[in-house]
């Protein structure tokens, strides 16, 4: 207990370090200049609504409204949302509710690195080098705004769950292995899509090193099947849109897959002084660091005969995430597409940079581990521990992190849900579908009022929203007004600073309005109307 403590309080000094300012003002310090925290802050407040209030529209959410699939859009991120859902019960705000997550998932992914390594080597100190690499490297601190990507806490418990259940011998602890194997993956269902996909890759590599037996297989298949009853509630939208032809076409995963630059691209402070020159895109930036790979050079290398079995999975999945993260400009990836349902539902390849990262984390743990078994010492063995922690931690530092100030959501959405009659609001400017990410505000105004809305933002983006953008675009046109009353619409909160140096004409043409009733205005330049 005492290691772990210290080890806990050591991830999270991590945690805040590699996030600053965000532990500073949690409140206030945002992520919402990137739509997709704004989304994910609105997820897990709707969840944590609408489980002891709305269960039965759990998956339907208040926006793109009237869709009742709306989070089977994006990643599921339950496991996220019950961790969050006490903070939003107390009245906490989306964003408190959502950086703390952020920060909650760094820290248990760090944590969790850290347990799977110092086991395997009972080096305290490898085991905080690997947890560090497992949770702050080049990928996650560019995708921060990404809640799903900091939960990555289930990848090093599936790998040690996966290797423990096929190596053991013993039949009667056989079920027992099987069923903390199936909690860890049905978790990891319930967190990420992205990240269920790696870890069937983590558990199909292990078992064509470790599976001797049709024991090992059976008990492989047994937890695979009883994963999936427990995380079935929340899989099943997801099944039912892919049993509906619902995927992303080959075409879309080659413009959103990684190039091999991306291996030496690094936005880090130290490492981006050379790499940055390699820079492409954001969903390009897969390099380790230098002294991340010399560890695993070091691991490789020294390997004891009784890990080299583990080093060479972690070098096969390294090398396969390698492949796939290159999506279709290898066969490998497309014959993958056609066998692996999952495959077709995700949009980025590229992510599949990450088991690369992953696999030299965890490395890097069993190089220092070798190096400290060369010292003689207790302290010299505790000093080579600390500078490598040390210095990937230096390596991988890309802060201090860009937030902006969140000031809460403006008060005169507290209106709609005060109106006893049933409502139905369009947020304007409708953005056209190119440009779907500008609905974030309205997304993440959406946590303090519970109207539907016809605005919203996703990984996906419903034909519908696609038709009524060609007409609602053109708001406050007659026309655009006139089809969004046939649409149902009962509320407009038209928003004057996004219009911007066309905002004093949409006021004067909102003025001659006869169907559109001013309800309210604020010194922000909301203005919320009623259709009469």
């Amino acid at each position: 207990m005492r290691r772990f403590t210290i080890a806990a309080s050591v991830c999270l000094v991590l945690t805040v370090f590699h996030t600053w300012p965000i532990a500073a003002a949690p409140q206030r310090n945002s992520l919402n200049h990137n739509a997709d925290a704004q989304l994910t802050a609105w997820i897990v407040s709707w969840i944590a609504y609408a489980l002891p209030h709305e269960p039965r529209h759990l998956f339907g959410g208040n926006i793109f409204q009237p869709d009742s699939r709306v989070l089977a859009y994006s990643e599921p991120f339950f496991v996220p949302a019950l961790m969050g859902a006490p903070i939003r019960w107390l009245g906490g705000s989306a964003v408190l509710t959502n950086n703390l997550l952020i920060l909650a998932g760094l820290w248990l992914s760090a944590l969790a690195g850290w347990w799977v390594v110092q086991r395997w080597t009972g080096s305290f100190t490898a085991g905080l080098v690997a947890g560090s690499l497992v949770a702050f490297n080049s990928h996650h601190l560019t995708r921060l705004p990404h809640l799903q990507a900091a939960h990555v806490w289930g990848l090093p418990l599936a790998f040690y769950a996966t290797e423990r259940l096929l190596i053991d011998r013993d039949a009667r602890s056989l079920m027992t292995r099987a069923a903390a194997l199936a909690l860890v993956i049905a978790a990891i269902a319930a967190t990420s899509v992205y990240w269920l996909v790696f870890a069937g890759a983590i558990v199909f590599v292990e078992a064509l090193f470790y599976a001797r037996s049709s024991k090992a297989w059976l008990a492989l298949a047994g937890a695979g099947v009883l994963a999936l009853l427990v995380a079935l509630p929340v899989l099943w939208p997801y099944l039912q849109l892919a049993g509906e032809g619902t995927r992303r076409p080959l075409e879309q995963a080659a413009q959103l897959s990684a190039t091999p630059s991306a291996y030496l691209t690094s936005l880090a402070r130290l490492d981006g002084i050379w790499s940055r020159r390699f820079f492409t895109r954001d969903i390009n930036i897969f390099f380790p660091g230098f002294l991340a790979l010399l560890l695993a050079g070091v691991a490789v290398i020294r390997s004891e005969a009784g890990s080299r079995t583990r080093v060479a999975v972690l070098i096969t999945i390294a090398l396969l995430g390698f492949v796939l993260s290159l999506g279709p400009a290898t066969p490998v990836y497309r014959v993958a597409y056609s066998l692996v349902l999952p495959l077709q539902g995700l949009r980025v390849p590229a992510r599949f940079g990450y088991l690369p990262l992953f696999s030299i984390a965890l490395l890097a743990g069993f190089g220092v581990a070798a190096i400290e078994r060369r010292m003689r010492t207790t302290a010299a063995k505790a000093a080579i521990g600390i500078v490598c922690l040390a210095g990937v931690t230096a390596e991988a530092w890309h802060g201090p992190v860009q937030t902006v100030p969140f000031r809460g959501v403006p008060a005169i959405y507290k209106l709609l849900d005060a109106d006893p009659a049933p409502a139905l609001l369009v947020e304007a400017p409708f953005w056209p579908s190119d440009a779907v990410f500008m609905n974030g505000e309205y997304v993440l105004n959406a946590t303090e009022h519970r109207t539907p809305i016809m605005n919203g933002y996703s990984g996906v983006t419903p034909d519908l929203y696609r038709k009524r953008a060609l007409w609602f675009w053109f708001f406050p046109e007659q026309w655009a007004i006139d089809t969004m009353r046939k649409e149902g619409a009962t509320h407009v909160m038209v928003h004057l600073e996004q219009f911007a140096d066309e905002a004093e004409s949409v006021k004067a043409a909102l003025a001659k309005q006869h169907d559109l009733e001013l309800v309210a205005a604020d010194q922000a330049g909301h203005l919320l109307y009623r259709f009469h």
